[in-house]
């Protein structure tokens, strides 16, 4: 199963791979330590010998999760996850950005909701603006992410967000400056490992066997290259001198990363709240904005 011509999106590989090569400080191949803490749970949490690999746990309800000591406000932000393997149903790992206030929070979401043993994990994308969602996508993936680690990224600029699932775009989010987009609060990055068994697979319909547990997911190779948050001002210390994901390329999707996101959404989409007339009487402002411009 291929891509449109290339596995990685050669225009934006060519922009991804000049702008982080040359960024010292990106935060990349650290201790766990370097840049999260635990929030809650540190029973359920463990790291490997040389603090590469970063244990989440589930087992019997509770789970576990941790958070970046740094906030961004727009930058590139990816991670290497592996999954729960097996019979994972209503369990839901998730690598995410959120500010800090829930009631008005900004969110962007990668929530991998497993399944039933055979079946494949469902990767739902999320974003808030100002504590309002609703904007949910799914898509099954074209790997298997219990395997091995896979690349799991962020674009967030004040013109775009984009999803990417190893370099190929999966989800665009255009600020058409007249719908709501997430470019006032800085975010932290966050994980976390926990049981939704009441909605996560087939609608709630399959619960956990917690006879399988624990259920372990597996993060390496966090980096950020961003716009770090300074307190009390409104404003942030860039970790380049170019800013790269904020160029004009990174503004919009590439011809190639077009090709590649139509193919994701062509074969791997299977929800997306803009074509979902049954929930929404009028759709929202963003559904009839191409996200294939460029």
């Amino acid at each position: 199963m291929g891509l449109s011509g290339a596995m990685i999106p050669l225009g934006f590989a060519l922009l991804l791979f000049g702008g982080v090569s040359a960024t010292a400080q990106s935060a990349a191949d650290q201790a766990f330590d370097d840049n999260f803490q635990i929030t809650y749970a540190a029973d359920h949490f463990k790291t490997s010998d040389d603090g590469q690999i970063w244990q989440l746990m589930l087992e019997k309800k509770i789970g576990s999760g941790f958070h970046s000591k740094q906030s961004y406000r727009f930058g590139w932000f990816s991670m290497k996850l592996k999954l729960a393997g097996g019979d994972a149903a209503g369990v839901v790992t998730t690598y995410y950005m959120a500010s800090k206030n829930f009631l008005t929070r900004d969110e962007l979401d990668f929530e991998f909701l497993g399944n039933t043993s055979g079946q494949p994990y469902i990767l739902q994308t999320n974003i808030y603006v100002n504590g309002s969602g609703n904007r949910e996508q799914r898509h099954m993936l074209w790997f298997d992410p219990t395997m091995d680690y896979h690349t799991y990224s962020v674009l967030w600029n004040n013109h775009q967000i984009v999803f990417f699932a190893d370099l190929v775009p999966v989800r665009v989010y255009r600020n058409t400056g007249s719908n709501g987009f997430p470019n006032e609060q800085p975010m932290s990055i966050c994980s976390s490992i926990w049981n939704a068994d009441d909605w996560a697979t087939q609608g709630g319909l399959v619960k956990t066997d917690w006879r399988k547990a624990p259920f372990i997911s597996y993060y390496r190779k966090f980096k950020a290259d961003g716009c770090m948050w300074k307190d009390p001002y409104p404003a942030c210390v860039s970790t380049t001198t170019q800013n790269w994901w904020d160029q004009e390329d990174a503004w919009t999707l590439s011809d190639a990363q077009n090709l590649d996101y139509t193919w994701a959404r062509r074969n791997f989409l299977v929800y997306d709240y803009c074509l979902d007339t049954k929930r929404f009487a009028q759709m929202p402002v963003e559904c009839s904005i191409s996200t294939m411009q460029s």
